[in-house]
């Protein structure tokens, strides 16, 4: 009988020290908190928010300049190139060419009508182009047209004429004459025509 009281002792004591050691932390904790009831937990601070990551706006790129084909024979026949600029005391000149590289006879009788754009492709709205040079200062006056048929493998010339300005001008957009296809050239030399000016042109000759 001893012994079974001996047994069953050591038992319960075995019990009681694996409770506590289970349960030591919450235990220690409610006798701190009947020691000093005032005692509060410390509040839990929210987790940090990552700051937020700006991304700089993609820039939209120019739309490119579509200009008339490099090289051979445009599906129009005739082919449209600039000159060298010529400078002298502020004017300016340059010769804007025309060649029949077709199969057919080409007719013209008149003015080449002119548009000025920048490097992006956009007009300047303020650039006038006049039949003639008069409106030019120091331009001096032009001839008259007369009408002209460009068999194929010939060339007509006109003139363009400005007065220096600040901002350059790169393409053209040239119309031979009224009701005629218009197309786009890249000028051999800038234009220093922009923002406002009047650029004068000459009528339509024979590459003499």
């Amino acid at each position: 009988m001893i012994a079974i009281r001996r047994r069953v002792a050591r038992s319960l004591v075995t019990t009681a020290v694996l409770a506590l050691a289970v349960g030591g932390c919450g235990l220690g904790a409610e006798l701190d908190r009947e020691r000093n009831p005032e005692q509060t937990q410390p509040e839990k601070k929210p987790p940090s928010t990552p700051p937020a990551v700006s991304v700089a706006p993609v820039p939209e790129r120019s739309a490119p300049v579509l200009t008339q084909e490099a090289g051979g024979c445009p599906s129009s026949g005739v082919r449209i190139d600039t000159g060298p600029v010529n400078a002298a005391m502020g004017l300016r000149a340059m010769t804007l060419t025309l060649t029949n590289c077709g199969e057919r006879p080409y007719e013209l009788n008149g003015y080449p009508s002119i548009t000025v754009l920048d490097e992006a492709g956009d007009p300047f709205q303020e650039v006038r182009t006049v039949e003639g040079t008069e409106q030019v200062p120091m331009a001096g006056d032009a001839p008259g047209p007369e009408p002209l048929t460009l068999e194929p493998g010939e060339t007509a010339q006109a003139g363009l004429v400005w007065r220096m300005h600040a901002e350059d001008g790169v393409y053209l957009r040239v119309t031979s004459q009224k009701g005629r296809d218009t197309v786009t050239v890249r000028s051999r030399e800038t234009l220093d025509i922009g923002p406002d000016n009047v650029l004068g042109t000459s009528p339509w000759k024979p590459l003499e």
